[in-house]
């Protein structure tokens, strides 16, 4: 639609191997789910064991290819970024996945991939920057104490899965930033700019990898941040700037119209291409497909539906946001 996509830019992904995925998840989990999905349900001994059938961890057809093609393309896109730069992976950021279980419907953790897959290939520190709405509990606990990694976080205070407090520092190898309701696009910047960018400067990583959900967006029913896909672009920016080799994820979000326009409006940002002022006809006409429980019809402005990038989302940078920042980097 938007002539952004020929066969000289895009991979497709294979998916990842057992082998692959038992680097880091248990081989019994990793069976328990491709077991109860060939089954069609979910025992209730297997549920309890590895938090899969319920609300958060539905069991559904096509679960674990879907998981591990995830894994997958994150492993994929570091070997790519290494030899190109940069690899864009929508479909990633699943960075609550825990080893023996699933959590926050991710069931396999493919950041921990990516950033497992450019150790492989040579690097020798590797900084995660996640700025989805949602604590990158995750990754932080599959790395803590791992001088070779450093993990960042900026998060909503609160939230699912309610870790992540500024004192939080792993195993000496995490930081984290949880903000309030209302996070606005100029704190998000001032984030960046006073407390991401500095430790990344001294990190001196060799690559990057960035989770990028979209729920921190405004019009997101699971969060309250209130920010503009271009802040978001921005951030993303900034952190690929740190190294040489950067890999883009995914991750949450729940508002189909904020998502597509999002990281559709990412994968033109990171090319240099303009997002333009108007959509063609027929990707507006994709978004007018587009339906969601969660979002009710009055809740949707036009612009979702007719242009890629927000207005931009400026405010003040409250007191919160420059405490958490001094909490972290003074390690109070």
């Amino acid at each position: 639609m938007l002539g952004w996509l020929d066969d000289g830019n895009f991979r497709e992904s294979r998916a990842a191997s057992v082998d692959e995925l038992a680097r880091f998840h248990t081989r019994d989990y990793i069976g328990a789910l491709r077991a109860s999905e060939e089954a069609g349900k979910v025992p209730v001994e297997i549920r309890e064991r590895y938090n899969l059938g319920n609300r958060e961890n539905p069991v559904f057809a096509g679960v674990f290819e879907r998981a591990s093609t995830a894994a997958g393309g994150s492993i994929l896109a570091a070997r790519l970024a290494m030899e190109c730069g940069l690899a864009y992976h929508p479909s990633g950021g699943t960075h609550h996945g825990r080893p023996d279980r699933a959590s926050g419907f991710c069931y396999f953790n493919d950041p921990v991939f990516a950033i497992l897959s450019f150790l492989d290939e040579g690097a020798g520190r590797v900084l995660y920057v996640d700025v989805d709405a949602h604590h990158g509990d995750g990754v932080q606990d599959a790395f803590a104490g791992d001088e070779r990694v450093l993990t960042v976080s900026i998060h909503e205070a609160g939230r699912f899965p309610f870790s992540g407090p500024a004192d939080d520092r792993g195993g000496g190898n995490a930081r984290n930033f949880p903000v309030p309701r209302g996070f606005n696009d100029s704190e998000l910047d001032y984030l960046m700019e006073a407390a991401v960018l500095p430790l990344g400067h001294d990190f001196a990583p060799d690559a990057v990898v960035i989770t990028c959900g979209a729920d921190g967006l405004a019009g997101d029913p699971l969060s309250a941040m209130a920010l503009s896909n271009v802040a978001l672009w921005r951030a993303v920016g900034m952190a690929a700037a740190l190294s040489p080799a950067t890999v883009v994820l995914g991750g949450g979000g729940y508002n189909p119209w904020t998502v597509a326009r999002c990281w559709t409006g990412l994968w033109g940002y990171l090319n240099g291409w303009p997002a333009g002022e108007e959509l063609p006809a027929a990707a507006r006409e994709l978004l007018h497909g587009l339906d969601s429980d969660l979002v009710d019809e009055e809740d949707r402005p036009n612009e979702w539906f007719t242009t890629l990038a927000d207005a931009p989302a400026p405010g003040p940078v409250r007191d919160e946001i420059k405490a958490v920042a001094r909490t972290v980097l003074n390690g109070v």
